[in-house]
């Protein structure tokens, strides 16, 4: 299941705007410490910037929710930035649009276009990803099934519950027996262990089960 969706690096991104230059820088982000940290550094690597508006989104449920107008008129910068954000429903990311004037007024409406279309550019350069709720399986079985198990495991995790047998291998370990690694969705777990089941005769053995969090691309 998708919790949420977050940026899966640090991106930036640049447009002109009536003369006026945008540059969008964006980070993941977990605390509220990273996020001021990193609002720090681009307001210190572009001291002579007219603006450096800023905005983040903490939280699995976006819980901390902040934006500054840096100057701008009230409301046609930061807060339109974090809404968006609400709206994509991405989060754990903080985002710094910075604005060198060029001399044209943009008006609030435009302002509001400006900030929040830099900010969804520097979202595309970091690249959009999704979290979602995973199972970790250790299982054991003997060597002679372990093939047949990697011709049906699939090359990625599924996006959905379509095919409830749908699961990866992440890892495999040679012993007197074979140890696989496997991941695969909580709605998919018993059917992917009931065909681990079919395909040893019921000797597949569960050694470990964990739920965990996962960002797929």
């Amino acid at each position: 299941m998708e919790l949420y969706k977050t940026v899966a690096g640090e991106g930036q991104a640049t447009q002109i705007i009536d003369k006026s230059r945008f540059i969008a820088h964006v980070r993941p982000v977990k605390t509220r410490e990273e996020a001021d940290e990193f609002l720090s550094k681009i307001r210190n690597s572009y001291k002579d910037a007219t603006h450096n508006v800023p905005a983040f989104v903490i939280g699995d449920k976006f819980q901390l929710q902040w934006g500054s107008d840096d100057g701008e008129p009230q409301g046609t910068s930061g807060a339109p930035m974090v809404q968006m954000l609400v709206k994509e429903g991405i989060t754990n990311v903080a985002v710094v649009v910075t604005r060198y004037f060029g001399g044209i007024k943009l008006g609030t409406g435009g302002l509001v276009r400006a900030y929040t279309s830099s900010a969804k550019l520097g979202l595309e350069a970091a690249g959009i990803c999704r979290v979602v709720e995973i199972v970790r399986m250790e299982v054991s079985v003997e060597y002679t099934y372990l093939a047949k198990i990697q011709n049906i495991a699939a090359n990625s995790l599924p996006e959905g519950a379509g095919d409830n047998a749908d699961f990866i291998i992440e890892n495999i370990e040679y012993s007197d027996k074979v140890k696989l690694e496997i991941i695969t969705l909580p709605e998919c777990k018993n059917d992917v262990f009931s065909v681990l089941s079919n395909i040893t005769s019921g000797s597949a053995e569960l050694l470990f089960e964990e739920m965990a969090l996962r960002e797929i691309k």
